[in-house]
């Protein structure tokens, strides 16, 4: 066989291939004017700006202060026989806290009360003697020196008379300050000292601390500038003061602005506001931190959006807008006030607009989008 025919079946089966290669590439590929698929619409969440009151908050933080706290201590010295509180219990103001030993106190009322009595017997003979002394010198039987005498000595018996009736008062006080009372409605601390100890009038330690909670004041810091805006609202009326948790979430008391310290800290440039709360249910603490937020106006018929819809760009704040035909623009915005969940936009929207308000990480202006739940659109 020659060589012509030993190729040629090679040459049949490759041309065989070619063709079958050349109909799956013409079954796979396109039409040339068949146009491209379009993306598919990203899932976001969408709302729509609308038209409400907005309450104008001015936010930092205080530290929560007792409306009064007193450390009681002993005004006499002596040995502390009995303590009627326990730690942490609610008082008011008269119980008696504690108890001091009052006998050498006792003694000393009766003693002076007993000098009394003596002096009392004294100018009762003092002013007897004077009576005659003088009778007898009415009748040129006696020397007026001898009634100036006697005159002199009721007048010291007199003056003695008085020096007792001061210690007798001196004394009973004392023996009043054995007995330890509140001197305010409070809440109780921890005991400082035990009974059976001695304890003195110049002890800085004290017996307990009574801390006043309800109410209870809040001190907290804002900028000087907020000053014009704090006075006109306390002219108009009541002005609320809200307190939350460190998280910010966690609502802790409502009360009102008591007033503000009467100047300006000049190396920080801040004003410091004074608010009082009822604290019935005891949530605020002496000594706390919190988050204070203390409305000065409300906004009529403001233009608001949720927070999460206004995104910060290289040229300013925006929303993306939802077009009737699905896809979004960037809006720029100028934003009045955001306290972290609604934003009062002041210029840029319009009322009834649809924003974006989750899920704007995959958008950019023309992107196609549709409405989904908040966790596809997360």
């Amino acid at each position: 066989m020659s060589w012509v025919g030993r190729v040629a079946p090679w040459i049949v089966a490759a041309a065989v291939i070619a063709g079958a290669t050349g109909i799956v590439l013409a079954q796979s590929s396109p039409p040339a004017n068949q146009a491209p698929r379009a993306p598919e619409p990203i899932p976001v969440q969408i709302t729509q700006a609308k038209r409400q009151n907005v309450p104008v908050m001015l936010a930092n933080i205080g530290a929560v202060q007792a409306y009064q706290s007193v450390l009681v201590r002993a005004r006499v010295d002596g040995t502390l026989t009995q303590v009627f509180f326990k730690e942490g219990q609610m008082v008011k103001a008269g119980d008696r806290l504690a108890e001091i030993d009052p006998r050498p106190y006792a003694a000393a009322l009766a003693q002076a009360m007993a000098k009394k009595a003596a002096d009392t017997a004294m100018l009762e003979t003092a002013q007897k003697d004077l009576a005659r002394y003088s009778s007898l010198a009415k009748d040129q039987f006696g020397s007026r020196q001898q009634v100036d005498q006697q005159t002199g000595q009721v007048g010291q018996f007199q003056a003695a008379m008085q020096g007792d009736d001061a210690a007798i008062a001196t004394a009973r006080l004392n023996l009043e300050f054995c007995n330890i009372t509140s001197p305010i409605t409070g809440r109780t601390g921890l005991r400082q000292v035990d009974p059976g100890n001695l304890i003195h009038s110049s002890d800085s330690t004290g017996i307990v601390t009574i801390t006043q909670l309800q109410p209870i004041a809040v001190i907290f810091t804002l900028p000087q500038d907020d000053l014009p805006a704090i006075h006109d609202a306390m002219r108009g009326a009541t002005v609320p003061v809200l307190a939350y948790t460190a998280d910010d979430r966690t609502e802790l008391g409502r009360g009102k602005l008591l007033t503000i310290d009467n100047q300006i800290d000049q190396t920080t440039g801040t004003i410091r506001p004074k608010a009082e709360f009822p604290n019935a249910d005891n949530r605020l603490w002496p000594g706390q931190f919190v988050n204070i937020r203390m409305q000065t106006e409300v906004l009529a018929d403001a233009l608001t959006v949720p927070s999460g819809a206004v995104q910060r760009g290289p040229k300013g704040l925006y929303v993306y807008v939802v077009k009737p035909d699905q896809t979004v623009a960037m809006q720029p915005v100028e934003v009045r006030q955001d306290d972290g969940t609604t934003t009062v936009i002041a210029k840029g929207l319009d009322d009834g607009v649809q924003v974006v308000v989750n899920g704007q990480s995959r958008l950019q202006a023309g992107s196609r989008v549709t409405a989904a739940t908040p966790a596809a659109a997360g």
